[in-house]
């Protein structure tokens, strides 16, 4: 109708002033009148997605600390509800392998180590490409160039020392296979830790240490733990001098109160991104996608920090006493080598350690 009357108006060169601008009035209402009848379902369309129901998140991550991440994550959708299964990263692999045997992945989620487990899953079509909307700061390094997963966080490995059993303070890798550190020292398995396993083939391929610099290790008396809290724990409890350990890990001891210090080696630092992705074929798409959009927003990176992780993004704060990953020396290899030599690293390790 308020088309009709504009149409009429402008075709009546004869109409007076006092007409249009009744036509305009009545335009006007008309379509104020519209907006009110249909702003109920504009506004619903506008408004953001609501979503409810539950994930199942595969993760290597520490209860407390993944715990803290989904408590921020339930702030913004308190309903979705998300279910973990923890463990470490080979055997959250191996139970991700075994079931995809069975015919069901039950993970919707997976939250691990390193790249290089990421390209096995990525190999065997267990993800999912989802390039989030939230990569903006993201290096381009830490982002699959098919997004099927983008790094959380930066783990640095490094050294770690009780300060009441240690006079010398090591300053580098190299330092370890030293008398003054004999029997004394600690480290993860790659056996059993993805972030070891990304240890062993970084540093065996690194100019200076190498094979050699395990035998070395080995030949000083080095201990091998299970996971990094093994490490952790020993270190803290005066069982054991020092060791290569996870460097959130160390700071997390020390602020504390524990009798412990952290190196950056002068080497470098081999460092993990603990990845996260979807997988394939999850039956919560919308679900999924809003959890890993969380985790690598402003909010969940700042929140990433404040658990005592150096987050991955450019310009969040991080923690005390923690490099950013702009001041992080980092040694890395291609990941591609790392990925097919992976299982032979470990069986060499194996045999070297038996």
């Amino acid at each position: 109708m308020a088309a009709a009357v504009l149409a009429g108006c402008q075709s009546g060169a004869a109409e007076t002033t006092a007409a249009q601008t009744e036509a305009q009035t009545t335009a006007q209402a008309a379509s104020e009148a519209g907006s009110e009848a249909e702003g109920p379902e504009a506004a619903s369309e506008e408004a953001p997605q609501e979503l409810s129901g539950a994930i199942t998140l595969y993760t290597s991550q520490p209860e407390e600390d993944i715990q803290a991440m989904i408590d921020g994550f339930n702030e913004k959708w308190p309903d979705i509800q998300v279910d973990v299964f923890r463990s470490g990263t080979e055997e959250v692999v191996s139970k991700v392998l075994a079931e995809q045997q069975a015919g069901s992945v039950l993970a919707d989620v997976l939250l691990v180590a390193d790249d290089v487990t990421f390209e096995t899953l990525k190999e065997q079509d267990l993800l999912m490409a989802y390039e989030s909307p939230e990569l903006a700061g993201i290096p381009d390094t830490y982002i699959d160039k098919d997004h099927m997963y983008t790094g959380t966080k930066v783990i640095t490995t490094g050294i770690a020392y009780n300060t009441d059993l240690v006079s010398t303070a090591p300053t580098s890798f190299q330092d370890l296979t030293k008398a003054d550190y004999k029997d004394s020292m600690i480290m993860p398995s790659p056996l059993y830790s993805g972030a070891a396993a990304y240890n062993l083939g970084v540093l065996t391929r690194t100019e200076g240490l190498g094979w050699e610099y395990y035998q070395a290790l080995k030949d000083n008396g080095i201990t091998v733990g299970q996971g990094n809290g093994t490490v952790q724990n020993a270190i803290v409890a005066g069982e054991q001098g020092c060791g290569l350990l996870a460097d959130y890990m160390a700071i997390r001891s020390k602020n504390d109160g524990a009798p412990v210090e952290f190196v950056y080696p002068s080497e470098g630092s081999p460092a993990v991104t603990e990845p996260i992705g979807i997988v394939s074929g999850t039956a919560n798409e919308a679900l999924a996608k809003a959890f890993v959009d969380f985790v690598l927003s402003d909010e969940g990176q700042a929140l990433t920090s404040e658990i005592g992780y150096t987050p991955v993004k450019s310009g969040v704060a991080v923690p005390e006493g923690m490099r950013s990953i702009d001041d992080i020396t980092p040694l890395t290899w291609d990941t591609e080598e790392l990925y097919q030599n992976r299982e032979a690293d470990k069986e060499q390790f194996s045999a070297m350690f038996q």
